[in-house]
């Protein structure tokens, strides 16, 4: 019997909206893309889906927030051609290969830093300023900025204040905000120089809002995947504050944000009605990484009330090459051509994952979202 890949969750405010309006293009204000390294080329069909086919068939402006590999997700999604975009990180990502130094597991940072620096540029060189003049899409890329002693890169000291992050964040995530701030750089408002208003509130956590720009695009987009201990810190970045930057998803791994509350109901009108549409690769939107151990933090707030997340089927997923979505292990667990050959089978296969929303989507079904 086939299983079905897709499982749609939705915030209380969201369910009511699709009960009475359905769900349409128009109905999505904001797009976020988690952190979470390999497990997001799962998701790849449905951004093909999403941004190649289906929100083109809208006019309206739409926040995009992503970080990390989600970052560059959304990034992609403002190409001019975001369907070959796609296309073209998911074969990059996929047999990228780098090798590490003689007596090491894993290559050095500053080659995975070199290597993804590289890999943006060819991504994006000559489409920068496009991105950023998107006439729909407002751009909005999450980094982690250091405070006090993480500053500043070094051996020992970034050691020391990921501890005292860890330790301090067991306690409460707000307190966090001692060591790493949330930085936040948009894309500018059409015709202005100013960044984009955020599409969520940021009473949750220490924040500062800076602009995307030409200058800044690489550098914010290489901090915003560079990951503690593996790829080397971004410092400085121009238009924001001075310091080291990191991976969003250390402050953000699933962006788990208070969306701003958006009218929806029976007396929303699709002009009215800006939903949260989230393609994620799980149900859980675990707050920031260093609550993954977390558990009782992972549960859904009020702050996802307006939210229809898309996730695969865990019966589904454990169809998949080794049971289980593509992750950063599989570097250490899998050779070369082994992982190529289970990245690409995963991918393939996610193609069900975006023709089920679609079959979904002509005839929006209240019975078949489950409640977030």
């Amino acid at each position: 019997m086939k299983i079905n890949a897709l499982c749609l969750y939705a915030g209380p405010a969201a369910r009511r909206y699709i009960e009475h309006e359905g769900f349409q293009p128009s109905s999505v204000g904001v797009v976020p893309a988690a952190a979470g390294g390999p497990k997001g080329l799962i998701l790849g069909p449905l951004d093909r889906f999403i941004f190649g086919q289906w929100l083109p068939r809208s006019t309206h402006p739409v926040d995009l927030v992503g970080a990390s590999i989600g970052a560059w997700r959304m990034a992609t999604a403002c190409l001019p051609e975001p369907i070959a975009g796609f296309e073209m990180l998911e074969e990059g990502y996929i047999h990228g290969d780098m090798k590490a130094p003689p007596g090491r597991k894993l290559p050095l940072p500053s080659q995975v830093s070199a290597t993804f620096a590289a890999n943006l540029r060819t991504m994006f060189d000559g489409q920068v300023a496009s991105i950023l003049s998107h006439p729909r899409y407002r751009l909005h890329v999450v980094t982690s900025h250091g405070r006090h002693v993480l500053a500043r890169e070094g051996k020992w000291r970034t050691a020391l204040g990921y501890l005292g992050a860890a330790l301090t964040n067991a306690a409460s995530r707000r307190a966090m905000g001692v060591w790493l701030e949330r930085v936040v750089f948009s894309s500018p408002e059409l015709r202005g120089r100013a960044p984009s208003p955020m599409p969520f509130d940021t009473l949750d956590y220490r924040t500062r809002h800076a602009l995307l720009s030409q200058d800044n695009f690489y550098a914010v987009l290489q901090a915003s995947g560079s990951i503690p201990f593996l790829l080397q810190a971004v410092h400085d970045i121009p238009g924001g504050p001075r310091g080291a930057y990191w991976d969003g998803g250390i402050t953000d791994y699933h962006l788990h944000l208070a969306y701003r509350s958006l009218p929806s109901g029976a007396s929303a009108t699709p002009e009215s009605a800006r939903l949260v549409l989230y393609p994620h690769f799980q149900k859980e939107v675990v707050p920031g990484w260093l609550d993954k151990p977390w558990k009782r933090r992972h549960a859904a707030s009020s702050a996802l009330d307006h939210m229809l997340l898309l996730a695969p089927n865990p019966e589904w997923i454990a169809q998949l090459p080794n049971g289980k979505l593509p992750d950063r292990k599989d570097f250490q667990t899998l050779t070369h051509a082994e992982r190529v050959r289970a990245w690409s089978t995963a991918v393939s296969m996610a193609t069900q994952l975006a023709e089920e929303f679609a079959d979904w989507l002509e005839r929006p079904c209240p019975r078949m979202v489950r409640a977030l």
